[in-house]
């Protein structure tokens, strides 16, 4: 099976408490079941992770590099202004998928630039904890595209 890193910056670990307005009811911990069992459905070996801190999601990025692991990632508000998470994301060797949960252009305007967007194979925003299915969903494909 393919490994995927779920990668997810700032805040996202207060899911289910933070804003449910804005990012609904459903806990991190919820999350995570769910994209393993998706992961599973789709022949993914899927590990997610969440951190507040920036030095840690640098590393992870850089492992994701060497090994050359798809990744879906979620920087949060690092998105918006780390250099340092975009110079990471740029030296991506396989496919990675920019996951916003929350529309970014119809919010703050701050959160409409995203750093790491030039470097992204594609990105989601705007359909909820949807999108990380859909990112797995897209990496699968991609994988059994290369495949045939």
């Amino acid at each position: 099976m393919q490994r995927v890193l779920v990668l997810n910056g700032p805040n996202l670990g207060r899911l289910g408490r933070r804003e449910p307005e804005i990012y609904g009811t459903t806990t991190f911990a919820g999350l995570t079941r769910h994209l393993v069992e998706t992961g599973r459905r789709l022949e993914l070996d899927v590990d997610v992770r969440q951190t507040d801190a920036e030095h840690e999601m640098l590393g992870w990025l850089h492992e994701a590099a060497d090994e050359q692991l798809p990744v879906v990632l979620n920087g949060a508000a690092w998105t918006h202004y780390s250099y340092a998470l975009a110079d990471a994301v740029a030296q991506r060797t396989a496919d990675l998928i920019e996951v916003h949960i929350s529309n970014i252009h119809a919010r703050d305007e701050f959160r409409h630039t995203s750093l790491t967007a030039p470097y992204a194979t594609g990105i989601i925003a705007g359909l909820g904890l949807g999108g990380y299915d859909l990112a797995l969903a897209h990496l699968a494909a991609r994988r059994d595209a290369r495949e045939d």
